[in-house]
């Protein structure tokens, strides 16, 4: 008999959608997922892709307020969802919303296992506040088990005293055949690709949202100190659309010689054509809990630029094997690895290594660790 399973997360994430939809076809799991809010506009121009969806889902009413740099979402309906939803466990996606706190009680006066599913990582700028590292203690003691996307995440928990067995991991991923089959259409036709959106021949490519924390101004910086004759060779391309933009181009257009492109935002089903044909992935970020377009750009036969702190970083790059790994805020070190990917014969070799890499990170082998820590946690073996 399956398990009945209630996963609770923020939003309906393009990028979810897939590894939810693998979790709900594993046969020891009956899926039923409850959404906090369907996007947040407010950071994300998306598409929310309800035509994908697989599982059994529903969206709770919510009202939603930014103070600072603080996100209050609060829903009703959360107990009754539960309630008629009847889990054999429950899964929270993050420990920062009232309804995995609802959840969260409403598990243990009901003693139902409680699971959570957890991305932090030692390098995160959100820790050290006072209020937060209580609270997060506080909902952990509530917790049988623990899913993380990778080691940079085990290694964190682990310093809760949490043990290993009660920490699963269900490697981060995103739709592999999605973006590989793209990028290789895109190639095929690279001429008319290439004029299509105006990108440069050769490029590097940032996707993200362009605010400081992403190390977009780093990255910009580290463009303009290249030897002039790269800049004029290889452009840098930037997708994505932010708070910091303006000042980006502002910046971008003191920068000669040199070729910079502001791409904008671009939907999911379009990002595999600047993969395809970008000469390597630079994911610059002060702090990242993982760093999707990671898996989106290997998956797609790109090399990777990426800071230490990066939450992917432990899994998926290896230092000069299928990229480089810089410290973060250090424009010196990004710019010799620009110049040293750029120009270097191996090039192809370390996109091949990236591609071979991603296919462990797939949505089946996703829903296939969460299913294992469900069914550990309500004491069934798989």
């Amino acid at each position: 008999m399956k398990l009945r399973l209630v996963l609770i997360t923020e939003i309906i994430a393009p990028y979810r959608v897939p590894v939810l939809n693998a979790l709900s076809t594993h046969g020891d799991i009956d899926l039923h997922v409850v959404f906090l809010s369907e996007t947040d506009a407010s950071l994300r121009q998306w598409n929310v892709p309800k035509e994908d969806i697989r599982f059994s889902y529903e969206v709770l009413p919510s009202f939603r307020l930014r103070v600072g740099e603080y996100n209050l979402l609060l829903n009703r309906r959360v107990c009754t969802a539960l309630e008629l939803a009847h889990p054999d466990a429950i899964v929270c996606g993050g420990y920062s919303y009232a309804a995995s706190w609802q959840a969260a009680y409403w598990a243990r006066t009901r003693r139902i296992p409680l699971l959570l599913w957890i991305e932090s990582t030692a390098a995160d700028q959100r820790r050290n506040r006072p209020l937060v590292e209580k609270l997060k203690r506080q909902f952990i003691e509530m917790c049988r088990g623990f899913v993380v996307p990778g080691t940079a995440s085990t290694v964190y928990l682990r310093q809760f005293g949490i043990e290993e067995e009660r920490i699963f991991r269900a490697p981060n991923a995103v739709d592999n055949g999605l973006f590989g089959a793209g990028a290789t259409r895109a190639r095929q036709d690279a001429d008319a690709v290439r004029r299509r959106l105006g990108l440069p021949g050769r490029y590097f490519l940032n996707v993200g949202r362009m605010v400081r924390a992403k190390g977009v101004f780093e990255l910009l910086s580290a463009y303009a100190k290249l030897n002039p004759g790269l800049r004029a060779s290889v452009g840098l391309v930037f997708v994505g659309d932010g708070a910091a933009k303006s000042e980006l181009v502002e910046r971008a257009a003191q920068i000669d010689p040199g070729n910079i492109r502001f791409a904008g935002f671009v939907q999911r089903e379009q990002l595999a054509d600047y993969y395809a044909l970008a000469d390597t992935l630079v994911f610059p970020t002060h702090s990242d809990t993982w760093g999707l377009v990671v898996n989106e750009a290997m998956a797609s036969g790109l090399p990777i630029i990426a800071t230490e702190v990066a939450g992917c970083v432990a899994d998926l790059v290896q230092h000069e094997w299928n990229g480089m790994v810089i410290p973060p805020f250090n424009v010196a070190e990004l710019r010799a690895a620009m110049a040293q990917i750029a120009s270097s014969d191996c090039r192809s070799q370390m996109a091949e290594r990236s591609g071979q890499r991603i296919q462990a990170y797939s949505p089946a082998a996703w829903s296939a660790g969460m299913a294992k820590a469900v069914t550990a946690v309500c004491g069934r073996r798989q």
